[in-house]
């Protein structure tokens, strides 16, 4: 009776701890993170790179390149109507688009070598999510304050200031998140001429939901999503401890000079503590809100705003800079057992690093061999399939072809069309009648054109030795004698 008594109120608090674990979300709510202004070199160096980076993105659809007559002057231009990509004084067309993987292959190796050999470098300084919400936070301070003013203000309840605060955050937003996809549209077509049919309701359809879609995305994603975009939505953190080496130069707290940690006051012996004084700075600047003496986190983009932040206050107890910095692993573990360290430089050139140059060198040299000697005309040929031949009154088998002419240059071309591989073939062209029958066919494109021509092949039966003859047209230009080659297949009846 006794045993029963003692075991009745456990069972009940197993009961209770079900329930509780039961009330339990799956998945925690958002801490809002309220990032701190910090002044330092570092914090510089990223104003600089921010400047550059949002003039060239707003700037450079103005631009204009002269391409001659007839030709858009635009020097970026990603024609999608007329199926061109305009770079300055590079034309490509598309059929060229190994270009644009060759483009992507640099980027991609660039990255992984810039990661390689300085960390999250690119997260923390280029890209467009730090970029724009680097401005977004810089507009919030302006107009809300600095971190304690704006934890501050969303405790307070409603009131006409604090309405009148967030109205007027919102559309400063909102006016960079729409400038951000006018400008976007503006590479795809003349910018001048969407600016201008755009405010009189001229622009297509697509050209307003795609501006309006990316302004959205980009209110959303800088105004709102913020630092969860880095950690839940970009891939980069799952796959960049396989880049990262004991030599990749990365923001690091030195554990064995800055613990144990603990409040300082000025005056008091630093004998028998570390030089952290656990006054949270580094946790207050960092935009994604993590603490870097927990070590590197998958949080961490590499920003280095913690790094301001901990030299700022070195100087002011008069301690040597750098308990937090941008170092390696292996000069931190050096420094730890008391030997000299080694300046990150001497290990910039390593195995991994050179993989990564070399493939670098051979993707841009390729592109650029092929840029310098690419074709300006080229030729596609189409065989008929219903029928694929016809037999002729006079005994002759004729192949239909329709072949293209691409003329990539800026001033109209006369072409002269012959046949490799066939014995005793006629070529005719529809609607070419005039040309004589000895004579060469000679073939024209207008400028930066593709020429659509009806070809008519005939071969004597008696000469086919099979009933799929292989032959080449040949287009050669006249006057700098610059050929072309497309390969096909003679068709005929069965032996």
């Amino acid at each position: 009776m006794t045993e029963a008594i003692t075991q009745t109120p456990v069972a009940s608090e197993d009961v209770l701890s079900r329930e509780q674990q039961k009330r339990q979300p799956l998945y925690a709510g958002r801490v809002e993170v309220y990032p701190r202004a910090v002044k330092g070199p570092i914090r510089r160096i990223k104003w600089a790179i921010l400047g550059v980076l949002l003039a060239l993105y707003y700037l450079a659809p103005w631009l204009r390149w002269d391409r001659g007559p007839d030709a858009p002057d635009q020097a970026f231009l990603i024609d999608m109507a007329n199926r061109r990509a305009y770079f300055m004084w590079i034309e490509i067309w598309p059929q060229e688009v190994y270009y644009l993987a060759g483009l992507l292959l640099l980027g991609a190796f660039g990255l992984f070598m810039a990661t390689s050999i300085a960390g999250r470098v690119w997260c923390g300084f280029t890209c467009p999510q730090t970029v724009w919400t680097d401005l977004y936070m810089w507009v919030e301070r302006k107009i809300e304050g600095d971190r304690n003013a704006r934890i501050k203000l969303d405790q307070q309840p409603w009131s006409g200031r604090k309405f009148r605060l967030r109205t007027t955050k919102h559309a400063v937003w909102l006016l960079i998140a729409f400038l951000t996809g006018g400008a976007w549209m503006m590479y795809y077509q003349d910018a001048p001429t969407l600016v201008s049919e755009f405010f009189v309701g001229q622009s297509s359809g697509t050209v307003y939901f795609f501006v309006g879609l990316f302004t959205f995305t980009t209110y959303l994603l800088a105004g709102w999503a913020r630092e969860q975009v880095c950690t839940y939505m970009c891939p980069w953190p799952r796959f960049q401890s396989a880049l990262l080496d004991d030599d990749s130069l990365v923001v690091t707290y030195q554990g064995w000079r800055g613990e144990p940690r603990g409040k300082h006051k000025r005056g008091e012996s630093w004998e028998g503590r570390g030089h952290c004084i656990d006054d949270r700075l580094c946790v207050a600047v960092c935009p994604t809100g993590i603490d870097i003496r927990d070590g590197l986190q998958l949080e961490c983009i590499g920003c280095g705003l913690c790094v301001d932040a901990c030299n700022n206050v070195m100087d002011k107890v008069g301690l040597p800079r750098g308990l937090v910095k941008f170092d390696s692993e292996a000069n931190q573990r050096a420094q730890a057992r008391g030997e000299a360290p080694v300046h990150w430089t001497k290990r910039l050139i390593r195995p991994r690093t050179l993989i990564y140059i070399g493939i670098i060198a051979l993707v841009a040299g390729i592109m650029l061999a092929s840029l310098t000697t690419r074709a300006t005309v080229d030729i596609n040929v189409l065989h008929d399939r219903n029928p694929l031949f016809v037999r002729l009154s006079d005994g002759d088998i004729r192949n239909g072809f329709t072949i293209k002419i691409l003329n990539m240059t800026r001033e109209p071309r006369a072409y002269t069309l012959g046949l490799e591989g066939l014995e005793n073939a006629a070529i005719s062209v529809a609607g070419r009648e005039d040309m004589a029958a000895d004579g060469p066919i000679v073939l024209t494109a207008e400028a930066d054109t593709i020429a659509n021509y009806r070809v008519y092949v005939s071969v004597p039966r008696d000469t086919l030795a099979s009933e799929a003859e292989p032959m080449a047209f040949l287009l050669t230009e006249r006057d700098s004698g610059e050929t072309a080659r497309q390969e096909s297949v003679f068709r005929g009846p069965e032996r």
